[in-house]
């Protein structure tokens, strides 16, 4: 038999069950949370900070991803707090990265009126494209490090191990150890972190080709390795 408690989440009393994750509460109640590092597929690591809420007697924002519901609980969802650290969030985000391909972000700072040009100053995080293997591209000057790709690779999903967080502070970025191209580590070709990339940053091989002029045939000729016939 389940533990049921009733909470509170934006002036709507609602059922759950006790220890069940705020996230999950919410929607299961028809109120919609903005996130960007969850995933349903991947461990909720509170990375991304977009999913916070207010919840009463606590002094800061909680990430609703890994906060679990208790009994009593009041949590507000858009309040006025909550609403300016999702724009800020989104603001510093687009300072410093490429969000272009991710469509997502793009509508959360139109909905939440984030402008792209409010840290004019900000360092952008720069990378040339990874072009190193038969299957995808790595292009990191669109990484969030929203750490999915790591997550599937490792205990998540796959077990592989391939890829991890490399560098410090600003310099941090997703790498390989001892930055070795992607056929030379453990990295069996899933595919399942380009599924989890939400920014465009791991894309696969074939889309990225086409980007880049050439035609469906060619990319055929290129990856069996046949000339292209006169």
């Amino acid at each position: 038999m389940t533990n049921q408690i009733i909470l509170t989440i934006d002036g709507q009393q609602v059922e759950a069950e006790q220890g069940a994750i705020l996230l999950d509460v919410a929607r299961e109640n028809g109120i919609d949370i903005p996130t960007i590092c969850f995933h349903e597929a991947t461990t909720a690591n509170a990375l991304c900070r977009i999913c916070v809420v207010e919840v009463e007697g606590q002094r800061v924002l909680q990430p609703s991803c890994i906060v679990r519901a208790g009994a009593g609980m009041k949590v507000q969802t858009r309040s006025e707090k909550v609403i300016r650290a999702r724009r800020t969030i989104l603001e510093m985000l687009a300072s410093t990265m490429d969000l272009s391909e991710s469509t997502e972000i793009q509508h959360m700072m139109y909905e939440y009126g984030a402008s792209s040009s409010r840290f004019p100053d900000a360092q952008r995080r720069e990378s040339q494209v990874k072009d190193d293997n038969p299957m995808y591209v790595r292009d990191y000057s669109k990484c969030l490090l929203c750490w999915r790709c790591v997550q599937v690779c490792a205990e998540d999903a796959q077990y592989t191990f391939a890829i991890n967080f490399d560098g410090r502070g600003f310099e941090t970025q997703i790498g390989t150890f001892f930055d070795k191209k992607i056929p030379e580590t453990s990295c069996v070709l899933c595919g399942q972190c380009v599924a989890v990339c939400p920014t465009g940053a791991l894309k696969p091989k074939r889309e990225f080709l086409l980007e880049q002029g050439m035609s469906a045939q060619e990319i055929s000729v290129l990856n069996s390795g046949r000339k292209k016939r006169k």
